[in-house]
């Protein structure tokens, strides 16, 4: 631990070596600017022990990346890292396949990293757009096999198209579910339970205005 503290020591005294120029700089120095006393250092030093509210602050002024100061991770790394996963939200409190309350895009999510390869994938395209794409839990066995119980479901809020058929999240007024639709020739549309123990609804034209589509399912999370 204590070569540890020697590295990022002198990490600092590169970097305020040009703050000070024409100058060597000693550990007095980098004392200085952590805020520390000369014996404070020393004795982390002994101890090896690291300053790292005083090493944050110290970066946040210079800008200067906190995981290459402490870890040798160098910003451009990061990047690429945190491009491989795609942010996108979770209404874990929330339940397809559940009557009653109502369902707010914008109220009571948390994010959820996932794969962007993985989420690319699920598309023609190859390419997603996370903003577009929220989770939720199933509930019931009515979609099985296509569907499990407890599984994660991922949707697209931009794909509301149900020309095609497909398995959709849809509210109501007996609550939000997720079901099968395909649309009919007289413009009315049928909610399909996968599991055959579940009789199908058929919502007529005249009573579509009840019908709110949330998003096309894209993808799920199965659980082992």
């Amino acid at each position: 631990m204590g070569a540890e503290v020697e590295a990022i020591i002198e990490k600092i005294k590169d970097v305020i070596s040009s703050e000070l120029p024409n100058k060597k700089v000693f550990d007095k120095d980098v004392a200085a600017v952590l805020g520390l006393s000369k014996e404070s250092l020393s004795h982390l030093k002994k101890r090896g022990a690291i300053p790292y509210e005083q090493i944050a602050v110290f970066c946040a002024k210079r800008k200067i990346s906190i995981n290459w100061m402490l870890f040798d991770q160098f910003p451009q790394l990061l990047e690429e890292e945190t491009e491989k996963y795609a942010k996108i939200k979770y209404f874990s409190n929330i339940n397809a396949s559940a009557g009653g309350g109502a369902f707010n895009f914008e109220e009571n999510y948390e994010m959820l990293s996932i794969d962007k390869v993985f989420l690319d994938s699920l598309y023609k395209t190859k390419q997603s757009n996370p903003s577009h794409v929220a989770a939720l839990n199933v509930t019931g066995d009515s979609m099985e096999p296509t569907l499990h119980d407890r599984e994660i479901i991922l949707f697209d809020t931009a794909a509301c198209d149900i020309s095609k058929g497909g398995v959709f999240v849809v509210f109501t007024d007996a609550g939000l579910f997720v079901k099968r639709i395909a649309l009919k020739i007289d413009g009315s549309i049928e909610l399909i339970s996968d599991n055959k123990n579940y009789n199908s609804e058929r919502i007529g034209s005249e009573e579509l205005l009840e019908l709110h589509l949330v998003g096309r399912v894209i993808g799920k999370v199965s659980l082992i």
